[in-house]
């Protein structure tokens, strides 16, 4: 997952309207919520009522990013699915990227849960406990069709690209390369685009994403797909075991009855198997 700049917390897709019906709806209004009000399915305890509060970091497409006014994406949609089985309403709150490693906004009780694209580290694991793991976020090598490259091998020796602090850029490193370092994806799209660069190392996701596009498809191709080994999960509060059976059990569900591939091939592209449906660990 890359970094953004952080920017000012702000609730999406909440009306005070439907909060109003949902505590009208729910078993006490009382100010602090009372118990009865902040369990949602399956003895869930979440922290407002009637809601799944989800910390996340726009943008990062195409996992979440905000479209015609609404925070969607991959990420969205799976959530989506965790706060059905829970009968509550998916909140989503845009964070600084810095919290996810701390867990500060889920120790906090600003929200539940965290999705965010976020790589499962051991480091990150002495904070937060993660989901089982539902993407394999394996690095594309995207070339112009032009440069007679035909693998990763055959980078060598020529103007290779990556988006700077990502694990792309240091798996070229870490092999030998030096790769022209681009501040955003997009950066490193239109350096491809203008010649500045003949292939670059990227996330496959925003890869399949480019390739959507005709002119992009027309002009480039992927070559070689790197397993890095990395896999994305969703995070809550140490010690919540509740809720993330219930997150678990939700990806669970929706690999076993076609759902997952559904919104693979809607946020991600061409379903592949081993890059999109890892084993739950």
């Amino acid at each position: 997952m890359n970094t953004h700049p952080g920017h000012r917390a702000r609730i999406l897709a909440a009306t005070t309207a439907t909060a109003g019906l949902l505590l009208v709806a729910g078993c006490t209004s009382t100010d602090d919520g009372g118990s009865g009000s902040k369990t949602a399915a399956g003895g869930v305890e979440v922290v407002k009522a009637g809601k799944l509060t989800t910390c996340t970091h726009l943008p990062y497409p195409p996992f979440q990013s905000e479209i015609e006014g609404k925070v969607q994406g991959f990420d969205v949609a799976l959530i989506d699915l965790v706060a059905k089985d829970l009968g509550v309403q998916q909140d989503i709150l845009d964070t600084p990227f810095e919290n996810f490693k701390t867990g500060a906004f889920l120790n906090s009780g600003e929200c539940d849960l965290a999705a965010a694209g976020m790589t499962i580290t051991e480091e990150r694991k002495k904070n937060v406990d993660f989901s089982d793991p539902y993407f394999n976020a394996t690095q594309a090598v995207l070339v112009d069709k032009k440069s007679g490259i035909s693998s990763f091998a055959g980078l060598k020796g020529k103007k290779l690209g990556a988006q700077a602090q990502t694990t792309g850029e240091d798996y070229a490193k870490s092999k030998g390369l030096d790769p022209v370092s681009f501040e955003s994806s997009d950066a490193v799209l239109n350096g491809l685009r203008t010649g500045q660069v003949q292939a670059v190392v990227i996330d496959y996701p925003v890869v399949q994403g480019w390739l959507k596009d005709k002119a992009n498809a027309d002009a480039f191709e992927v070559v070689d797909n790197l397993d890095t080994g990395e896999q994305y999960g969703f995070t809550v509060k140490k010690g919540n075991t509740k809720l993330r059976a219930a997150i678990n059990k939700a990806i669970g569900d929706a690999k076993a009855d076609g759902t997952y591939k559904k919104l693979y091939e809607q946020w991600i592209g061409p379903y592949d198997e081993s890059a999109a449906s890892p084993a739950a660990s």
